[in-house]
């Protein structure tokens, strides 16, 4: 018996209503593990994610989500260890980028839970603000034996232009999801439900939508279907800016997780390709004309 099926019979023989629903079967999960158990989904967080994940926060999210139609019924949260049991979605399949691609309107159903989302009215207690997290993450990346890609200082000195430009006009702040892999994704062809709640906070809502394109590598088309969904309509210059400019900071964010992956001994991927891949897609986006054109138009406002 695999180490993973251990623990979640572990799990499972300390929640009373998982008792007798049925064998764990394996889903999936990057740094976590998730298995369904009959009618229920089970979570057990990942090792070394206690370094970065508040649990009372994440667990407060996923009622709100789940309050606010967007993600399933949250039926169980233990603060101490993570563990989570939330509703099973029946027939709907777990999104990847090849399904983004070839799902009709998964791009269009994915921003309307972004909207339902942003719109609900609902508070989380984080706030998710892009260059504190920065210097969190250098900070504990500072204990360990991990190097930086080269060059990984002088694209945050040179992101400040970003901070200017992103306050000079600034966003609403809203509930956000603020970790939009793919894989958090569950679309019935109906209804996109959206989970893991790990990263969540008040942020701009446009991060939400900059960062599912970028993990879902979106073409145009895919790109324009979200905005022109989330928007109803054509979004205004400074709007698609933002979006444009997240593409690239969600990059320079998530290489240093991806470095803390690494030094944890993360086995589900190889970490130091995911961070060098990202970092170097980051700096190659900030170099072009265009992005000095959605940063022009970010600070205009217009």
């Amino acid at each position: 018996m695999s180490e993973d099926l251990v623990l979640a019979r572990e799990a499972i023989r300390s929640i009373p209503m998982l008792v007798g629903a049925g064998e764990p079967q394996r889903l999936g999960g990057l740094t976590n593990l998730v298995f369904r158990v009959g009618d229920y989904c089970l979570r057990i967080p990942g090792r070394g994610t206690e370094e970065y994940i508040d649990r009372a926060n994440e667990g407060f999210a996923a009622r709100e989500a789940a309050k606010a139609g967007v993600s399933p019924a949250l039926e169980y949260f233990d603060l101490n260890t993570g563990i989570m049991v939330t509703r099973f979605i029946d027939r709907a399949i777990t999104m990847t980028p090849a399904g983004f691609k070839s799902v009709n309107g998964s791009p269009a159903r994915a921003a309307q839970a972004f909207r339902r989302l942003h719109r609900s009215g609902a508070t989380f207690p984080f706030r998710f603000e892009l260059f504190s997290m920065i210097d969190g993450y250098l900070r504990i990346l500072s204990t360990k034996d991990v190097v930086l890609p080269p060059g990984y200082h002088e694209i945050v000195r040179e992101a400040d232009s970003v901070r200017s430009a992103l306050s000079a006009h600034p966003s609403e702040i809203v509930a956000c999801h603020c970790d939009p892999l793919c894989e958090n994704f569950i679309d019935t062809g109906e209804r996109m439900w959206i989970v893991d709640w790990e990263y969540s906070g008040m942020n701009d809502p446009m991060w939400d939508l900059g960062d599912l394109s970028v993990e879902g590598g979106f073409d145009q088309a895919q790109e324009d279907e979200m905005l022109n969904a989330y928007f109803e309509g054509e979004p205004r210059p400074s709007e698609r800016g933002r979006v444009v400019i997240y593409k690239a900071m969600c990059d320079l964010l998530w290489t240093l997780w991806g470095l803390i992956q690494l030094a944890n001994n993360n086995p589900v991927d190889d970490f130091r390709a995911y961070a060098d891949g990202r970092f170097g897609r980051c700096k190659a986006l900030m170099e072009t004309p265009d992005f000095a054109r959605h940063l022009k138009a970010v600070e205009a406002g217009a």
